[in-house]
């Protein structure tokens, strides 16, 4: 039987030098455990936020070879906690260069008890002055996670993969209760669709959704501008806003009760009411 736990979720502003965000999060990571969080979550690339390819490959590392990665696992260790690392940009070997954006969960032994590589790339235009090509230096991953906490089953996913339900709707059916969704959201999709989508994925799910969030400007004068959302936030499986964590960075804190779970999808078991469907194309 799963057990509640307290949950705090980290907004940062990363820039696009690991080690200076390194030491933003960890005093963040120690002031949240000695709150009582057993569970502490961070946000989407929380190593190094950049628009800079030739930066990325000058600062990013491989997975055995990364500092941050390193760092936190000895932390979580040290604090008895388990820490899910939002996401992480990592060399991958691969022949065309490209990075992976791979969210890792770390063990109260400081062990990686699962890693999921963000599967839906954010190739968009969102405005006249604002695209985004994230398959240009990141490949996608093509593995659902799920991995099993004393406080329930956690269902992993990264960002723009909050817009496709399917992925969250298999990861509940494969016995997700808590569907993390670390985020660097763009301001102007966020203000539109992040706490609608967010919302819907709970509900739809009878999930928690977490989804700590980068916020404000990642960029120095003179370089081409990125901001992000902010607001992270948790929802619960019936849908309600438990924890909005506005523009600035910050810890929020939320307790996690898996007899929550259990209420909503006792209420609406949804997620047994699946039929199959076949498409009539006859009338296009």
């Amino acid at each position: 039987m799963s057990t509640p736990v307290k949950a705090a979720l980290l907004q940062i502003t990363s820039g696009d030098d690991p080690e200076a965000n390194l030491a933003m999060i960890q005093p963040m990571v120690t002031e949240a455990a000695a709150n009582g969080a057993g569970f502490v979550l961070m946000p989407e690339v929380s190593n190094c936020l950049s628009n800079s390819r030739a930066r990325q490959n000058e600062v990013l590392r491989p997975e055995d070879e990364d500092q941050t990665l390193k760092a936190l696992r000895a932390q979580a260790a040290d604090l008895g906690i388990w820490l899910l690392i939002g996401s992480l940009g990592i060399k991958t070997g691969d022949a065309d260069g490209r990075f992976a954006n791979r969210s890792f969960l770390v063990s109260p032994e400081g062990e990686v008890a699962a890693w999921y590589d963000k599967i839906h790339m954010f190739d968009v235009q969102v405005s006249a002055h604002e695209t985004y090509r994230e398959s240009d230096g990141y490949r996608p991953g093509d593995r659902a996670v799920v991995a099993q906490t004393p406080f329930g089953t956690i269902g992993m996913t990264v960002c723009y993969d909050v817009r496709f339900a399917y992925l969250h709707r298999m990861l509940a059916k494969a016995g997700a209760t808590i569907l993390t969704v670390p985020a660097a959201f763009s301001p102007v999709t966020g203000a539109a669709h992040w706490e609608p989508l967010l919302r819907a994925r709970a509900i739809e799910t009878g999930c928690y959704v977490l989804a700590p969030a980068q916020c404000g400007l990642h960029t120095k004068p003179g370089e081409k501008e990125r901001r992000t959302h902010g607001h992270g936030m948790v929802v619960a499986p019936w849908g309600e806003v438990l924890l909005d964590m506005g523009t600035e960075p910050g810890i929020g804190y939320v307790t996690l009760d898996p007899a929550e779970v259990e209420s909503a999808r006792r209420r609406v078991p949804a997620l047994t009411h699946d039929r199959p469907v076949t498409l009539d194309d006859s009338a296009l």
